[in-house]
């Protein structure tokens, strides 16, 4: 139902209630003729038409947009107001329908213009809390599309920050092949290429599926591992259960990267990339291990691929994803991610 709709609804049934009701109590202390029916209906239309220009009025001077200790005067002052010309409309229906007029008793007057007052600031009431609820609904809603703009925002950026980083890196290991093994470097293209369309296609993308994530890995490993020979070693070790999870675009690559820039690459004799995802709890559980140390003194050293990620997490999963770094044993650097499934709701 439009909001319109609701209104004149509203409007009628609400004044048809307690007319009834009014007609009710005059008939059980007063016999009733036709003209006292007719005086009774007639407040319905009476009642409809003040509040409808109470209403106008103060769409009309934009009331409902002031602060609350404004409003709140000007409603009183509005009900009796109407509830004045509700009480001499009955009296002209009075003089129209009865054909005689009554002497106005200022008392009595005064009496049922309070009482009709009350009436019209429940009804005033109703409206504006009515509304009050709509546009703190609307409101809500606004500042929930920004914050998800916000975030779409701080998403496409630090995909943006990715890209470049990924390229430079890869590049440089393809170059170092091109004159010492012209095969070998068209297998690093063809791997890079497989990326880069990965990458391409999952551009507007908030996650992609975890397998198609450890392929972009798997290749970019493999163009390291051209680059470090035989002191980059990697292994995986991958549940089934974990494919029905989704994951940011290249997340776990840029955590390995991150591994082989500020680990294995300042080893003489290199070391290993381990990756184990598994499911615990319902929860994406992914450990990669890669050999070399952690100095938390100076995080800012592996702070973009880090920090980037944790972001990311944030953006995409919220407070019940998490990220770790720390050093473990056997000289091996821990980086742990939890996460649950993915829900665009």
């Amino acid at each position: 139902m439009s909001k319109k709709k609701l209104y004149w609804v509203c409007q009628l049934a609400g004044w048809f209630v307690y007319v009834l009701l009014n007609l009710l109590f005059f008939v059980l202390q007063n016999p009733i003729d036709l003209s006292d029916l007719l005086i009774y209906t007639a407040w319905v239309p009476l009642g409809i038409g003040i509040t409808h220009l109470f209403r106008t009025v103060f769409i009309w001077l934009h009331i409902m947009q002031l602060k609350l200790y404004i409003q709140i005067p000007l409603v009183i002052i509005g009900s009796f107001v109407n509830a004045t010309l509700f009480y001499f409309g009955q009296y002209l229906l009075e003089l129209v329908i009865h054909h005689a007029s009554s002497q106005i008793v200022f008392i009595d007057s005064i009496a049922n213009i309070i009482n009709y007052a009350f009436v019209f600031f429940f009804w005033s009431l109703a409206y504006f809390s009515y509304h009050f609820l709509i546009n703190y609904t609307q409101a809500e809603m606004e500042s929930l599309r920004w914050q998800a703009n916000i975030k779409e925002i701080e998403l496409n950026k630090l995909k943006s920050q990715l890209n470049p980083h990924f390229m430079f890196n890869s590049m440089n290991s393809i170059r170092a092949l091109v004159d010492e093994n012209p095969s070998k470097a068209k297998e690093a293209i063809t791997q890079l290429s497989n990326i880069l369309r990965n990458t391409l296609m999952m551009e507007k993308n908030k996650v992609i599926p975890f397998q198609e994530e450890l392929s972009i890995v798997n290749d970019y490993l493999n163009l390291e591992k051209v680059r470090f020979e035989e002191r980059l070693n990697f292994k995986m070790n991958i549940s089934s259960a974990a494919y029905a999870f989704s994951v940011p675009p290249l997340l776990i690559q840029t955590l390995v990267e991150n591994g082989i820039k500020h680990g294995i690459s300042k080893l003489t004799k290199g070391g290993e990339i381990l990756i184990d995802a598994s499911v615990e709890n319902g929860l994406l559980q992914i450990v990669i291990k890669n050999t070399g140390s952690y100095d938390e003194s100076h995080v800012s050293e592996t702070g973009f691929g880090l920090k980037n990620s944790k972001d990311r997490l944030q953006y995409v999963f919220g407070e019940s994803a998490d990220i770790s770094i720390r050093n473990g044993e056997n000289n091996f650097v821990i980086t742990e991610l939890r996460f649950p499934k993915y829900s665009s709701i």
